[in-house]
């Protein structure tokens, strides 16, 4: 597959089948870890791309200056703007697009996906572990980074719709 760069520095690769990648799982099951390692998988110069123009994560919006202040008050407006991020770059036809949240219920994740179908890419869902395990619950309480309580992560848990 070539690769070119556009006028703006993007690279762009011709022929490229175009991917939309949905995470799915609790707060310290491993989704960003399964992200890092596909975009790890990948060629340089798509790597970069991926990282630079189409990776999106709610949680990285409540990044300041290097360290993540979760405010309850902003996360429907975060995850409005996430939205948008990764809709603009499907718009752009990003070769891969790639939505890291926990997308508990099929409504949180909905409009990710069917805005990539509608614009021709090949979405694929992915779940990482087993959230209703409570062994799993219990390994994501524990190694999750962003303090989220075992009881949080046992009601996330019940309400996890499976396809």
């Amino acid at each position: 597959m070539k690769a070119e760069v556009d006028s703006n520095k993007n690279v762009r690769f011709k022929n490229a089948i175009k991917q939309a990648i949905i995470m799915r799982g609790l707060p310290g099951s491993g989704k960003s870890y399964w992200v890092e390692q596909f975009i790890a998988s990948q060629p340089l110069d798509r790597r970069l791309n991926i990282k630079r123009m189409g990776y999106f994560s709610t949680d990285a919006l409540f990044i300041q200056q290097g360290k993540y202040h979760f405010d309850a008050r902003k996360l429907s407006e975060y995850h409005q703007i996430n939205l948008s991020l990764f809709i603009a770059a499907l718009a752009r036809e990003e070769p891969i697009v790639i939505c890291d949240n926990t997308n508990v219920c099929h409504w949180e994740y909905i409009a990710y996906k069917t805005a990539a179908e509608a614009l021709g890419y090949r979405v694929k869902v992915i779940i990482v572990g087993d959230p209703k395990s409570p062994e799993h619950q219990l390994l994501c309480s524990q190694r999750n980074q962003h303090n989220v309580s075992h009881s949080q992560i046992i009601k996330m848990a019940k309400n996890f719709e499976i396809d």
